[in-house]
């Protein structure tokens, strides 16, 4: 399989446009545009029944000791987990690419509805509902596609990486709100063969392109 975007290319920076948070001089962030990218997919498997698409993280802190702290860097040595921005199953065998802004082109507090979503399809909560859950204006489910905000001191280059999944069934069955790593353990199995694309994102001016 073959996956490319017209909204960013791999291994390059994302745009703005397509994250969560951006810099700010002096707040350090700011909201962004928060689009999903376009994705085109193609190099199909035979059989294929349906598509999967996750974009994830591997570069969240697995500690929030040093996050967003003025006077220190969360530290490249620190362990890092799996962040999920994005989780959309059930796309039909005959769609092979997603439009910019199809699936989010701004920031809903307390998240987006679902899991119900266009196209017939249907989608997760991303990684956003924990990391607000605390938070009194922000707490909900965020489902469908929220970008790039990673900790404005990080030491780390975030990764964002957008994976198609081609599947030998139609659908995954979920009874309401569903995870990533619920996705993942369901497909296994029936993954036919998949493709991805990484995009680099910071908050960190000291790490941002020019």
């Amino acid at each position: 399989m073959k996956l490319v975007s017209d909204s960013f290319q791999d291994q390059e920076f994302i745009p703005e446009r397509y994250a969560f948070a951006r810099i700010d001089p002096q707040t350090h962030v700011a909201l962004a545009g928060n689009h999903n990218p376009h994705l085109s997919w193609s190099d199909i498997p035979a059989g294929t029944q349906s598509f999967v698409v996750i974009a994830h993280d591997p570069d969240a802190p697995s500690q929030p000791d040093d996050i967003n702290k003025e006077d220190r860097e969360v530290p490249d040595t620190l362990e890092r987990v799996d962040f999920f921005h994005w989780v959309l199953i059930n796309i039909s065998p005959a769609m092979q690419h997603v439009a910019e802004g199809a699936y989010s082109d701004s920031i809903t507090p307390r998240g987006k509805g679902g899991p119900l979503a266009p196209d017939d399809t249907r989608q997760g909560i991303n990684d956003y509902t924990n990391w607000f859950a605390a938070d009194r204006d922000m707490n909900g489910d965020y489902y469908g596609y929220d970008g790039p905000c990673p900790p404005w001191n990080d030491s780390l280059v975030h990764r964002y990486i957008f994976t198609v999944y081609a599947l030998d069934i139609p659908e995954l069955s979920f009874d309401g709100r569903f995870t990533g790593a619920d996705v993942l353990k369901a497909m296994e199995g029936h993954i036919l063969g998949h493709a991805s694309i990484t995009g680099l994102y910071t908050l960190n001016p000291r790490l941002a392109p020019a």
